[in-house]
């Protein structure tokens, strides 16, 4: 009788301990994706804050009266680290109805380049500015 009544509470021991483990694999899980979350929600707010940065400098240039600057370099300081903004400014060699070129058209180009994690990361745009003259 003691025999029995012993192999049915070392048989609940088992359970118990192999259902501590599977608990214990599931927390981990959870924390790893959790983990995964917060790497994903820093690395979307670096992204916004480079594109708000090249928002804001197109609306800078569009907004500035006379040529665009040919060449310029700015290192701006964000919570993330530096980031290189880079404009390049180049007449667009656009064409008329008439096969005639297009006068005061400019075609600007925006490079932000920053490092993450010590890999190189860049986004660009582009976009053309009016000028008569």
């Amino acid at each position: 009788m003691w025999q029995n009544k012993r192999a049915r509470t070392a048989f609940a021991l088992y359970e118990v301990l192999i259902g501590l483990a599977i608990f214990s694999l599931g927390v981990l899980a959870l924390g790893r994706s959790v983990q995964n979350c917060l790497n994903a929600s820093g690395l979307n707010a670096e992204e916004d804050r480079v594109r708000q940065i090249l928002a804001d400098r197109m609306a800078e240039i569009q907004a500035t009266p006379g040529l665009p600057d040919t060449k310029k370099e700015t290192k701006v300081a964000t919570g993330y680290g530096y980031i290189v903004l880079v404009q390049r400014a180049v007449p667009a060699a656009l064409k008329g109805d008439n096969n005639t070129e297009l006068q005061g058209i400019t075609l600007v180009t925006l490079s932000a380049e920053w490092k993450r994690g010590g890999t190189a990361q860049s986004r660009k745009i582009q976009f053309y500015v009016y000028r008569s003259g």
